[in-house]
C-alpha cells in the first residue's frame, strides 16, 4: 500500500514536471513566432510579432571600416580614445535613425579601426556623409575688427549670389503659399539646425531679438497680416529667411528685483540656517530695506548667487515665468516703485522690488533660413576666432530648469583643465558673445553675464523645453577625440542575403531531420524523447535570441546549428551510459538515474571547454564571429539545461508506464552470442 502511494506520488510530480515543460515550451513557441497565435488570442494578450534581428550578410546594408589616426595621442591614452571615437559614432548612427547599428572597435599592433555594420541601409555615400565626417565641437570669441571692405569685383560676385539665392527662396515660399506643411519644408531645407527639426519654430519674438531685429517692427506696421499666414521674405544681414507668422500677443512686462533667503526646509538650498532663521533675517532686512539701497542689499544677503550679482536684478520679466506666489506678487499686488511684504515660495523667503513697468507686442512666428551670401563668405573671412577649449573638455551636457522661473537651460560639465579654460574665458569676455560651434556651425551664442570657474557652464537664451534638448543632444554627440579615415565600405545587397537566409534555413532543417532519423533508428524510445527535449532546446534558444536582441547572421546561425550537435552530443553520452546499465541487468528507473549520473561528468566537461572557447571568441573578437560565439555559448547552456533536465523529466515519466519499460525500446537487451 505504502509503496502504491509513493509510486503514485512520484507519477502527480512527473506528470507536474512534463506538463509544465509543454507548457514552457508553448510560450517559447509563441514568444519565437508570435503571428498565428496573435490571430487566435486576437487583443487578449497581443505578444511582440517583431521579426528576429537580422545580420549585415542576411538583411543587406552597409559596411564601413574606420582607422582611427593616433599619432598626436600617448600610447597609453589610445585604447580610450578608440572607445571616445566608438560611442561618438555610435551615438551619430543612432541620430542617422538605424535600427540596431553595430559599432565595434578593433586594435591590431598599430592600427586602431571602428567597424560600423548598419543592416538595412544601402545608400552608402549618405551613411558616410552621415557618421563618416569628424563631428568638432569648438569655443570661439568673435573677432575685434574685421576688414569687410570688399573691391567692385567681389560686389557684384555677391549681388550675383544675392540674386540667385533670393530666386531660390522665392521658389521655396511659392511652394508654402501653395499649401505645403511649412513645418516639413523647414525641416527638409532650412540651414538653422536648432529649428528645422523643430519645424521651423521660433517662438515669440519683439524688437529685442537679435536675429529678427526690425521684424517685429515689420509685423506691427502691416495692417494686413493675419495669423496661420506665411507672410514673405525677410533679409537679414547673414541670411534670408521666410517667415510664417502665427499669432500675436500682448505683454505686460514688469522691471523686477529681488532677495532671497532660503533655509533647510527649502529647494535647492545650500545654506544651514532654519526656517525661523529665514523669516527672522528677512524681517530684519525689510525694515531697513529702501528702493536706493536694496541692490546694494541683495549684492550682500541674497542667496540667488545669479541675480546677487547684479543688485537682485530678474531684468524684463513677463508672467509664467516665475512661480505662482511670486508672480501674484509682482504682477498683482506691487506697483512701480514698491518693495513687497514677505513672500514665500518653495526656495525660501523673497523680498521683491518692482521698478517699472511695460506693454510689449511680441510676435510668434517660425522660419525657414535660406542660404545668403555676405561679404564675409566672398573675403573667406572668419569673424570668430578659437579659443583653446573645446568639445574634449566636455564631459557632458545636460537640461536642467530655473529654480525660480522654470525656464529650460542647457549645463555643459566640463573636466579640470575645461573648467579652468572656460573660466578664464569668461572672465576675459564679460558682456561678449561666446559662440559655441559643432561642426562648424553656430549653436549657441551666448552672452557671458561673469565669470564662471568651477567646471560647470550654463547656456540661456530662451529655450523652450524641445530646444533645450536639442542642443543637449548635440553637445552630447560630442567631438571625435582624434581624426578618422575611412578605409574600406562595402554593400551586401538584400537580395544576396535573403538566399543565404534561405539555405542556412534550409541547411538547419536538413540537418534536424537527419539528427532526427538517426536517434529513433539507432536510440529507438529514447531517441524520440531526445527529438522531443531537442525541440524544447530548439524554441528555447529562438525564444532567446528574440529577449536578448541577438542579431542573426551566417555565422551566428552556424553556432546555433552547431550547438544543437552539442545538445545531441549530451543525449548520446546518457543514452550510451543508459545502455550499458540496462544490458548489464539494472530495471529501467535505475538504470536512468545511473546513467544520468555517470554521463553527466562528461557532458559538463566536454560543454564547459567550449564554453570556454566561445567566451573568449566573443570577448577577443568582432562582427561575424562575435555573433557566433554567442550563439554557440547560449546554445551550450541550453544544451545542457535541457538534456539534464527536460530528456531526464520525459524519460523517468515514460518508465513509469510498463509498456515503454522494455530494454529493447532503449537499444539496451542483450546482444545474443
Amino acid at each position: 500500500m505504502a509503496k502504491s502511494t509513493k509510486r503514485s506520488k512520484l507519477m502527480r510530480k512527473l506528470t507536474a514536471s512534463v506538463v509544465g515543460v509543454l507548457l514552457l515550451s508553448f510560450f517559447f513557441l509563441s514568444v519565437a513566432f508570435p503571428g498565428p497565435w496573435n490571430q487566435v488570442l486576437g487583443s487578449a494578450l497581443p505578444l511582440n510579432d517583431e521579426p528576429f534581428r537580422l545580420g549585415l550578410d542576411l538583411q543587406g546594408g552597409a559596411h564601413l571600416v574606420y582607422e582611427a589616426d593616433m599619432t598626436t595621442i600617448p600610447e597609453s591614452d589610445r585604447a580610450n580614445a578608440l572607445e571616445g571615437v566608438r560611442d561618438v559614432i555610435e551615438r551619430r548612427v543612432n541620430a542617422y535613425g538605424v535600427s540596431e547599428p553595430v559599432v565595434q572597435t578593433n586594435i591590431q599592433g598599430d592600427h586602431y579601426r571602428v567597424i560600423v555594420e548598419l543592416a538595412g541601409v544601402f545608400d552608402i555615400s549618405d551613411a558616410i556623409q552621415e557618421i563618416g565626417e569628424t563631428p568638432i565641437l569648438e569655443f570661439k570669441t568673435p573677432l575685434e575688427e574685421v576688414d569687410l571692405e570688399v573691391t567692385d569685383e567681389q560686389q557684384a560676385e555677391i549681388d550675383s549670389a544675392n540674386t540667385i539665392e533670393r530666386e531660390d527662396a522665392l521658389a521655396v515660399l511659392d511652394r508654402a503659399f501653395a499649401g505645403e506643411d511649412f513645418s516639413v519644408i523647414a525641416g527638409e531645407l532650412s540651414v538653422d539646425i536648432t529649428t528645422a527639426q523643430l519645424g521651423g519654430y521660433i517662438g515669440f519674438i519683439d524688437d529685442t531679438h537679435p536675429i529678427f531685429d526690425g521684424l517685429a517692427d515689420e509685423f506691427a506696421s502691416n495692417r494686413r497680416l493675419q495669423p496661420g499666414v506665411v507672410d514673405g521674405l525677410y533679409e537679414g544681414t547673414s541670411s534670408i529667411h521666410i517667415v510664417n507668422y502665427l499669432r500675436s500677443e500682448a505683454r505686460e512686462e514688469v522691471l523686477g528685483s529681488h532677495i532671497l533667503l532660503c533655509h533647510q526646509d527649502s529647494e535647492g538650498c545650500t545654506n544651514d540656517r532654519t526656517k525661523i532663521e529665514a523669516q527672522l533675517l528677512a524681517q530684519e532686512l525689510l525694515s531697513n530695506l529702501t528702493k536706493e539701497n536694496f541692490a546694494e542689499v541683495a549684492e550682500e544677503q541674497s542667496d540667488d548667487t545669479a541675480s546677487a550679482t547684479v543688485g537682485g536684478s530678474l531684468d524684463w520679466v513677463t508672467r509664467g515665468m516665475m512661480v505662482e506666489p511670486f508672480e501674484n506678487a509682482l504682477f498683482d499686488d506691487l506697483s512701480d516703485g514698491e518693495i513687497s511684504e514677505l513672500v514665500e515660495t518653495q526656495f525660501g523667503y523673497h523680498l521683491i522690488f518692482r521698478e517699472d513697468t511695460r506693454s510689449k507686442t511680441a510676435y510668434e512666428i517660425a522660419h525657414i533660413e535660406m542660404p545668403w551670401t555676405t561679404a564675409g563668405d566672398v573675403l573667406s573671412i572668419d569673424p570668430w576666432e578659437n579659443t583653446e577649449l573645446s568639445g574634449g573638455n566636455v564631459r557632458g551636457a545636460s537640461v536642467a530648469f530655473d529654480q525660480f522661473t522654470g525656464t529650460p537651460f542647457v549645463v555643459l560639465d566640463f573636466d579640470a583643465v575645461g573648467g579652468e579654460l572656460f573660466g578664464q574665458i569668461t572672465e576675459a569676455n564679460i558682456g561678449e558673445v561666446i559662440g559655441i560651434f559643432l561642426d562648424g556651425e553656430a549653436i549657441s551664442t551666448p552672452i557671458v553675464q561673469q565669470a564662471i570657474y568651477g567646471g560647470e557652464a550654463t547656456i540661456t537664451g530662451g529655450f523652450t523645453l524641445d530646444e533645450a534638448k536639442l542642443l543637449a543632444q548635440r553637445l552630447n554627440a560630442g567631438a571625435l577625440p582624434v581624426p578618422i579615415d575611412l578605409l574600406s565600405q562595402r554593400t551586401v545587397g538584400p537580395t544576396l542575403g535573403q538566399v543565404s537566409l534561405d539555405r542556412s534555413i534550409q541547411a538547419a532543417i536538413a540537418g534536424l531531420i537527419l539528427v532526427t532519423a538517426f536517434m529513433i533508428l539507432y536510440y529507438r524510445l529514447a531517441g524520440v524523447i531526445a527529438v522531443l527535449a531537442l525541440g524544447v532546446y530548439t524554441v528555447t534558444n529562438l525564444a532567446l535570441y528574440k529577449w536578448l536582441g541577438v542579431t542573426l547572421s551566417l555565422a551566428s546561425i552556424a553556432g546555433f546549428i552547431l550547438s544543437i550537435g552539442m545538445a545531441v552530443d549530451a543525449n548520446v553520452l546518457i543514452f550510451e551510459r543508459l545502455k550499458e546499465e540496462l544490458r548489464s541487468g539494472r530495471d529501467l528507473p535505475s538504470a536512468i538515474n545511473e546513467g544520468f549520473k555517470r554521463a553527466w561528468t562528461s557532458i559538463r566537461d566536454g560543454n564547459a571547454t567550449t564554453l570556454i572557447a566561445a567566451i573568449i571568441l566573443f570577448a577577443m573578437s568582432t562582427s561575424f564571429v562575435k555573433g557566433f560565439a554567442l550563439t554557440l555559448a547560449l546554445g551550450i547552456i541550453i544544451s545542457m539545461l535541457t538534456a539534464v533536465l527536460v530528456t531526464r523529466v520525459f524519460l523517468k515519466f515514460a518508465s513509469q508506464f510498463k509498456l515503454f519499460q522494455k530494454p529493447w525500446l532503449y537499444n539496451g537487451d542483450k546482444k545474443k552470442k
